[in-house]
Parts: C-alpha cells; structure tokens; sequence
C-alpha cells in the first residue's frame, strides 16, 4: 500500500510544475487501477479536480464495484469488448508472417483449423492467442510432444507444423470445445437450469463443473443462479434466493476456484429444493394487465395524504388501518375497482407454499366476512 501511495505523491509536483511552465496536463496512466485502495484512489482526486493531470486508468473489473464513486463521476468510462475470433485470427496470422516481431523468418506451417482454435481458446486476449502461437512453434520445433518419435528421423529438417493434436497437448485443458459466446455456451447454461428445475443434483453439478472447468465467468453462472431461486422455487423455499444471493457474494469475496465449492453448494441446494413458478406466473399476469389495460388510478383510500389539501380532496378516506383488526385483516379492496378480486398469485401446495395457500384461504374468508357485515366497504 505505501510504495503506491509514494508514487502517487511523486506524481503532483511534477505534473504543477508542467501546468505552470507549459499549460499542459500531465497525462498519468494506471494500469490495474482497481488493485489501488481507496486511500491510494483518493491520492488522485485532488490533481484531478485540480486539472494538473489526465488520469487514465485500466481495469479488468466492474468499475462501478472497484473504483472509488469520487473519481468515477469525474471520468468517463469506455467499455473495451473482447476481440472477435475472426480478429483474433487476422492477429495470428500477422505474427505467423512478421519476420522481425513474429515467426516470419521461421519455417513453421499451420493446420487447417489451428488458428481458429487458438482465437477460440483465447477468449477474446489476443496475448493468450499470440502466447499459445508462441509456445506452440516452440513445442513444433521440438518436436517432443508433436507425432510419433518413429517418423523424426524422417521429418527432420521438415517445417515445423502446428496441428491441433499439438494444440491440445500445449494447453492441457478441453477449454478449446467450449465458446463461451457460442452455441455451446448457451447449450450448458440450459442444461444446468433445466436439471436444476427437474430437480437432479448430480447433473446440476455435472454441468457446473463443465462451465467452471471451461473459463465461464462465474458471476456469470451466479447471477443464473439467482434468477432460477426466484423463478423455479420462489416462496415453495424463501430460503433459496438469499443461500443464491449469498453464493454470488462469496464468488466475488473470495474470487476463484476457491468460489466453485460456493457454486456447487447453491447449485445442490437449489436442486433438492421444492419448486414452484408461482411467483414468475404471478408476475407475467399482473406485468400483462399492466401493459393491456388503461392504467387504473390509484383508489382514493390507499392514497396518501401529506397535507390539508389532499385531505379535503378525500385522499385517504375510510383507509382501515389492518393492526386495528383482531386478525390483522380488514375487508378493504386493495385493487382498482375494475380489477377487483382478480388473482395473480396461484400458490402450489409444495413446501412453504402449501402454509402460504392455507393462509390466503384463510384471509379470503375473513375478508369476504368483514365485507359482508359492512366493515370493509372502503
């Protein structure tokens, strides 16, 4: 922390002095600026609101969770995507003829198939892609892990050939069948859902693991995890969305692969957990209402009233307050009279859902008995 902190001191009197001689902002550059603290980002603010520098920082993270919210409404945020494959490719296949930066000078031939591996196992870094270039020619070279040992006598001299063979031993891993902005991508992320919905844990795990093991983001794989807490199980077990909740904040506390076990554990759980679409129905039916119908105004009694005005204007009128009620329940219609009694939430009787029907059962019938002795006509 302090090294940072001294650098970022050094940086102020030289850059006043060349705003003084010349007029001029020192432009400072910061790479990785979300590994600076909050005490080492503040260290800038003062030289930025003063105008003596340009700062320009970098990051691989969310700059809304990293950088400080001072010196992140004095900037403007530019989004750099990662590369295309096929631009990826064009990288490749420059460094393959640059004879002074790359393996121009060198006799080393390409596999049909082997750039676009490459570019696809790059994720969008091209200094992964030109890295596996690099090693790859190096290992073709050898000649160690590339064909038989048999046939070395009779290729010796021969260019060396980059094949996918080849490619598969240099990186070690599958990474390379799986696209993470592909088909394939979208084809794992359904599966694991649809065995979390048919409630199946092994393949719930199975299809984890294939995602992490491949480079997924696993916020990524987090944030689908909260979704299906809300949209397959909702209030069958309210406990699902904060365990997913809380699974998505121990992946970005503690980061990866130490975050895979807070994965698998949510993943499991949700598994084994009842399920219910009670709360997604329900919201589809109300979201439709709202955009089918005119909008309804909001009846007179659920309005609130501030001030004397909107009180003569009889906002709030014969409001009944539920506490006043032995059963913590009145008569009172709570939708617009053209929608009144309409349902949008159908509980299911599994898990907690069964003692949430039991209960809307239940206030329904001392609703309707209020309405009927004349104490709820609000």
């Amino acid at each position: 922390g302090r090294p940072a902190t001294r650098h970022t001191t050094a940086v102020r009197a030289p850059a006043q002095a060349a705003r003084r001689r010349r007029g001029r902002r020192t432009i400072l550059f910061v790479d990785e600026i979300h590994r600076f603290n909050k005490a080492q980002q503040d260290a800038f603010l003062p030289r930025v609101e003063a105008g003596d520098i340009v700062l320009i920082g970098a990051t691989t993270e969310n700059p809304s969770f990293e950088v400080n919210a001072a010196l992140l409404s004095r900037s403007k945020v530019f989004v750099l995507r990662p590369l295309a494959a096929g631009e990826i490719e064009t990288i490749l296949e420059r460094a393959l003829g640059d004879p002074e930066r790359g393996l121009g000078g060198e006799p080393v031939t390409v596999a049909e198939g082997a750039l676009a591996a490459m570019a696809q196992h790059a994720n969008g870094d091209a200094r992964v892609a030109l890295n596996l270039l690099e090693l790859a020619a190096a290992i073709a070279r050898s000649g160690a892990p590339a064909g038989d040992s048999d046939d070395a006598g009779e290729k010796a001299g021969a260019p060396a050939a980059i094949t996918l063979d080849l490619l598969a031993r240099a990186v070690q891993r599958r990474t390379l069948l799986y696209d993470k902005a592909g088909e394939e991508h979208f084809n794992l992320i359904s599966a694991l859902h649809k065995s979390l919905r048919n409630s199946d844990p092994d393949a719930g795990v199975y299809w984890l693991a294939r995602m992490v093991e491949a480079g997924e983001d696993p916020l990524y794989i987090a944030r689908r995890l909260v979704r299906f807490a809300s949209e397959d199980i909702g209030n069958a077990d309210p406990a699902a969305l904060p365990l997913a909740v809380a699974a998505k904040d121990a992946v970005h506390f503690i980061g990866m692969p130490e975050g895979n076990t807070a994965l698998a554990q949510a993943v499991i759980y949700l598994a084994t957990a009842p399920k219910s679409n009670a709360v997604y129905a329900a919201y589809n039916r109300a979201a439709a209402d709202a955009h089918g119908d005119a909008a309804e105004p909001v009846p007179l009694h659920l309005r609130n009233a501030p001030t004397q005005l909107m009180k003569d204007l009889d906002y709030g009128k014969e409001y009944q307050y539920a506490h006043d009620d032995p059963d913590a329940v009145t008569g009172m219609d709570c939708l617009p009279p053209a929608i009144a009694g309409r349902r949008y939430y159908h509980p299911t009787t599994r898990g907690y859902e069964k003692e949430v029907a039991r209960r809307l059962d239940a206030w329904r019938a001392l609703k309707q008995a209020r309405r009927d002795s004349g104490k709820g006509d609000g």
